[in-house]
């Protein structure tokens, strides 16, 4: 293992790319892809089916232990002209363009104003997991993240040192194995996007920052152990830390937080902080994340808990998060964990009254953003109402053994099975858990009490006795349009009231797609090693782009057609000295 220093830019041997004149892809050279439509079929099934796959065969699709044949060098951004670095955090981008595109934009800007201040681009780029949605794959990230990342900074700044961008996996990177994502930001050839270098060769990796500051980046995915390479990685590069350091660790998903309904989500980052830092005496005063799409910061005598993931991603509420966070969790049954330690939610972006407000606005964004899933709605309904409706003319006819028929009970078995999935109950019982199958069973009878309604209104008017198969036509063309419509406000209903009760909250979301409220972090560390983290909030993404054919190479193809408006989310958070309780 070796130190790699930072590089000064040098000239490119290749040919400038030629300024895009339109958004048409040839010319750009990628498809700007609109917000995924999370509650389609079949992108709910592919999705399903993949994690499932990740979560069961995991182990097999693990390159990890592989990547101990690459280059295991860690990295030396600590020498500065001036002994100060800026540096930039965003999660969770690769999504609609709008909503990327309008973060990448601010991200390349030679600097923001904001609140009135300047802050500076960040030297570094920090990509905290799920670059790319739904699923990796090479076209994905190219559309959905190389792309819109190559056109807000087409190329390295004129006169400056080249910006330098690092990776951190998340699930959704993880959904291949990690093939296109080590292709993409671990490659020899060719490294780099757009104006910034890519240096990693690993998913994992360590950079040396100025006044005694370290950035440890952790790939721990779907709960498993951290693999025995990549221990001795950060072991090594641990040797090189002293008790006056401090860390920032960067980890995929905020475990904190989601150690508060399982407490064993956080053991593999307490085991490395317990195994891998504590030895060194070194301060771990950061723990950042991506993940969850808000901005949340929990802070405590010791360190910052902090979860940004508004890098592009449809934005998630924070009304569901808990007010105080023991870390770890008293309940964990790690014998030999770290002492437990209380740390209190200061401050979050989009708040809880904000976060409520846009959750009641699912009535109307479900079905517009999910037409797809509409549309199987009203399939199933309608199968559900012919069903009943059958059963109901067997009865009338004296047959009641008919009443449940086979296509009958089939359709009641298939929404009961599908309501109760959708609420998503886990394997293991526990009494924190009853709430899923409760409220997926409630779902489910409610969805058959709006067919029943539906079959009963559909006896009472003349289509029934139609000559064959107009009864079937006016079914599909008028039922169908109909119920679906009516199918979809009660599975809103449910998003909405499930909230309440902590079920479904990714759901009620994510089926809406909103793509306002972004967020990431521009941190600033000074001569005498002060943190200063900028938490840099965006109400409302741009939805035109006008092309920019005669900028000069290094400034954006495109421009918004209305301004960006950055804004704090909160004042500046101050991580002073190594003075403080140890990890």
């Amino acid at each position: 293992m070796a130190f790699v220093p930072r590089q000064d830019p040098v000239e490119s041997e290749q040919t400038v790319p030629e300024r895009p004149g339109s958004l048409d892809p040839q010319e750009l050279g990628f498809t700007p892809k609109g917000p995924i439509g999370w509650l389609a079929p079949l992108l709910l099934l592919s999705t399903g089916l993949r994690a499932l796959l990740a979560i069961l065969f995991g182990a097999y699709l693990d390159k990890r232990e592989l990547q101990n044949s690459l280059d295991d060098d860690f990295f030396d951004h600590s020498s500065t002209a001036d002994g100060e670095l800026w540096l930039d955090y965003v999660a969770d981008l690769g999504d609609g363009f709008d909503a990327t595109y309008s973060v990448a934009y601010l991200l390349a800007q030679p600097e923001l104003e904001v609140d009135g201040e300047r802050l500076p681009r960040g030297r570094l780029l920090l990509m905290g997991g799920d670059q790319v949605y739904p699923l990796a794959s090479g076209d994905g990230y190219e559309n959905r993240m190389k792309g819109p990342y190559r056109a807000a900074l087409p190329e390295a700044p004129a006169g400056e040192p080249r910006p330098t961008l690092f990776a951190l996996p998340g699930n959704h990177d993880w959904y291949d194995g990690l093939t296109a994502f080590l292709r993409l930001f671990a490659r020899r050839k060719d490294g780099h996007i757009g104006g910034w270098r890519t240096e990693q060769r690993r998913s994992y990796f360590a950079v040396r920052l100025p006044a005694n500051w370290w950035l440890f980046a952790v790939d721990e995915q779907f709960g498993a152990y951290i693999d025995d390479p990549q221990l001795l990685y950060f072991e090594r590069a641990a040797e090189e830390v002293g008790p006056d350091d401090r860390v920032i660790l960067m980890t995929p998903s905020p475990t904190w937080v989601k150690a508060a309904d399982k407490p064993e989500e956080y053991d593999a980052v307490d085991y490395f902080i317990r195994t891998i830092l504590a030895p060194t005496r070194a301060h771990v005063r950061v723990l950042v994340s991506g993940d969850l799409h808000h901005y949340a910061r929990y802070t405590g005598d010791d360190r910052e808990l902090i979860t940004c993931g508004g890098g592009g991603a449809y934005t998630l509420g924070t009304q569901n998060l808990p007010g105080e966070l023991t870390v770890p969790p008293k309940e964990t049954l790690t014998r030999s964990k770290s002492r437990s330690r209380t740390y209190g939610l200061e401050k979050s972006f989009p708040d809880p009254d904000l976060s409520r407000r846009w959750g009641r606005g699912v009535f109307h964004r479900l079905p517009r953003r999910n037409k797809g899933f509409a549309t199987m709605l009203g399939i199933i309904q309608t199968l559900t109402m012919l069903a009943m409706a059958g059963a109901a003319a067997s009865r009338e006819d004296g047959s009641i053994l008919k009443l449940f028929t086979i296509p009958l009970v089939l359709m009641l078995l298939v929404v009961m099975a599908a309501t109760t999935l959708f609420a998503q109950p886990p394997p293991a019982p526990s009494p924190k858990r009853v709430r899923h199958w409760v409220l997926g069973v409630l779902h489910g009878f409610a969805q058959i009490a709006l067919a029943a309604g539906g079959t009963f209104v559909w006896l009472r008017l003349d289509f029934r006795d139609w000559p064959w198969p107009w009864p079937l036509v006016v079914a599909a063309a008028v039922y169908g349009p109909l119920i679906a419509v009516l199918s979809t406000q009660l599975t809103a209903l449910y998003l909405l009231s499930a909230a309440r009760f902590g079920v479904n909250v990714n759901e009620l979301f994510a089926g809406q797609g909103i793509e306002e409220g972004k967020s990431f972090l521009r941190m600033h560390i000074d001569a005498g090693g002060t943190l200063t983290i900028h938490p840099i909030g965006l109400e409302k993404v741009c939805h035109e782009w006008l092309p920019d054919p005669q900028g000069s190479p290094q400034s954006p193809w495109l421009r918004p057609g209305t301004p960006l408006t950055p804004h704090r989310i909160e004042p500046p958070v101050r991580v002073a000295g190594p003075r403080g309780p140890r990890p």
